[in-house]
């Protein structure tokens, strides 16, 4: 099965266990509103590429892993879209979940999927008891304070946020509790599989920075110019879009050198070369072409 497949097979089941027949309809409706259609699910494919390079000796806790980290990212979006934060009424490209559902039940979608996300990590866990912990620590580290998605979206609530900082704890933590979640899924050592987290987190900000700068919504499928309208900090604010072209590169570059030798090290490099040309944003690349 490929790694898309077991991905959206474990957010299925993740979801269905919210669809009780009894359960509140309008927050049930908005829970897989939410998740599917997704976009690339870049998170949990990296997830699981790490697991499949460090041997993939547990396949069912490294779905779990993946699942839980994609809940996360989808309940950070569900978030960040809300009035009190960017204000935006398109995500992937229909309706934010509180244009279509009202802010109340956007709110507890997204503190749903976040409670989601661990029950799905601790029952896959819980036939592996001994590798449990560390994951939970590991995604928790990526979602949490003082330097996960919530203290990003905390850089929003000040009068001033250093880039670097803001930047690492609102993209960059959750893609390094892929990475470390992948091979602790697969019993591997976790360290040497940050800088790699690091790299492609540090990128996929910058190419947002791009995006949201370049105003294009039908490419990036969410409302653009928010950057600017909020006073966010911004690669392209800092640097240009030149500038900001030049950082995505070498961001991407780091990331692909980070990777550590091991049986499936050439796979993941491939990986990510493909990611680069995806990242890099269509209306620059037909420019550059």
């Amino acid at each position: 099965m490929s790694h898309t497949a077991r991905i959206e097979r474990a957010l299925e089941a993740a979801v269905a266990m919210a669809q009780a027949d009894d359960a509140a309809p309008g927050l049930a409706a908005a829970l897989r509103y939410a998740v599917f259609p997704g976009g690339a699910r870049v998170r949990p494919q990296l997830c699981l590429a790490v697991s499949a390079a460090c041997g993939g000796a547990n396949p069912d806790l490294a779905d779990a892993a993946a699942a839980s980290i994609e809940l996360l990212h989808c309940a950070s979006l569900v978030h960040d879209d809300l009035p009190c934060f960017d204000d935006a009424d398109l995500r992937r490209g229909k309706p934010t979940v509180h244009a279509k559902f009202g802010v109340p039940l956007a709110l507890l979608t997204g503190d749903a999927l976040i409670v989601m996300a661990f029950e799905v990590l601790a029952r896959a866990g819980a036939q592996d008891p001994a590798r449990l912990p560390g994951l939970i620590s590991c995604i928790a580290r990526g979602v949490g304070a003082p330097y996960g998605i919530v203290a990003g979206q905390a850089w929003e609530c000040e009068t001033s946020a250093p880039m670097d900082a803001y930047h690492q704890a609102k993209t960059g933590a959750l893609f390094v509790a892929a990475t470390t979640a992948g091979a602790l899924a697969a019993g591997a050592d976790p360290t040497p599989w940050r800088a790699l987290g690091e790299g492609l987190g540090a990128a996929y900000q910058v190419a947002d920075d791009l995006l949201d700068a370049l105003g294009d919504c039908e490419e990036s499928g969410k409302t653009s110019g928010r950057d600017h309208a909020l006073q966010r900090p911004s690669a392209v604010t800092s640097l240009g879009v030149q500038g900001a072209v030049a950082l995505l590169e070498s961001h991407l570059d780091r990331a692909a050198q980070s990777i550590p030798d091991c049986a499936g090290a050439k796979a993941l490099r491939e990986t990510v070369r493909v990611q680069a040309t995806r990242l890099v944003p269509k209306q620059l690349a037909r420019s550059a072409a």
